[in-house]
């Protein structure tokens, strides 16, 4: 019975060969990894995968999939929302230090998963994800751009991140009306030791008005916590580098404390 794409999980099927060929190169799984496949849909690219791999454990959220996908022998399949999956507790089940996490992400929370999958950045060798192409170039924006922001700012902080590959609608069923491309993202091995939640405190409020000079936001944030380092707020959230945002939020947190709350 053929599966009717489900608007509320926003599934879009990748349905070109070529183009499949060219995410499991740029994956380049090897057998024996420890691969975590996030959404696998008809299991187009899961296919290939599994075929490299030897086994391949898959989290999928639709039940009529995921009954479906438990009749492939090499499978293991979770059948969870991922923003609901503990990833360290998913290595260990797997008896492995690093996953290997892949994955066509569902457009509408795409982003929610990114942020989920942060925290278990210590447990995952690597990340290639199919996005839109419009999110993947917020993710790897370079200061002084119109497309760099608060998740081009957390997310470099904790990987290194290439676009790698375009996809254009047509090579979905149904196409969607954006375009797309697949990201790499390689977790950093000595990240700055931030605080997580003090880091994202200081970036949403720097971005929150984006026109304005940071002294309009950020700066009256930092008087309201009596900081009294230096910082300059005579610009715009978009010329801060990510380092400066990552040494920023280790100046407030060694003058000021952790407890950060948004104003």
């Amino acid at each position: 019975m053929k599966h009717i794409p489900r608007k509320r999980f926003g599934q879009h099927f990748l349905a070109d060969v070529a183009i499949i060929d060219a995410i499991v190169r740029e994956i380049d799984p090897k057998p024996g990894d420890a691969m975590v496949e996030i959404g696998p849909g008809l299991a187009a690219l899961t296919q290939p995968l599994v075929e490299r791999l030897g086994k391949l454990t898959v989290i999928e959220l639709d039940r009529d999939l995921a009954a479906r996908l438990r009749s492939h022998p090499q499978l293991a399949v979770v059948e969870s929302d991922v923003l609901k999956v503990d990833f360290q507790q998913l290595a260990q089940t797997l008896q492995t230090r690093q996953l290997r996490v892949v994955g066509n992400l569902p457009y509408n929370i795409s982003t929610p998963i990114l942020f989920h999958l942060l925290a278990f950045a210590p447990v995952i060798k690597d990340q290639h994800f199919m996005l839109q192409k419009e999110v993947i170039d917020r993710m790897v924006a370079r200061p002084s751009t119109g497309d760099y922001g608060r998740l081009s700012v957390m997310l470099q902080w904790r990987y290194e991140m290439e676009d790698v590959l375009f996809v254009p609608p047509g090579s979905f069923d149904p196409p969607p009306r954006v375009d797309s491309a697949v990201v790499r993202m390689v977790p950093h091995a000595a990240p700055a030791a931030v605080d997580e939640q003090l880091l994202s405190q200081i970036v949403q409020v720097a971005f929150s008005q984006r026109r304005k000079l940071l002294r309009h936001t950020l700066g009256k944030w930092l008087e309201s916590r009596a900081f009294n380092g230096h910082f300059d707020v005579q610009r715009r959230a978009e010329e801060v580098s990510v380092q400066e945002y990552l040494d920023l939020a280790l100046l407030v947190h060694s003058t000021t404390g952790n407890s950060a709350q948004v104003q």
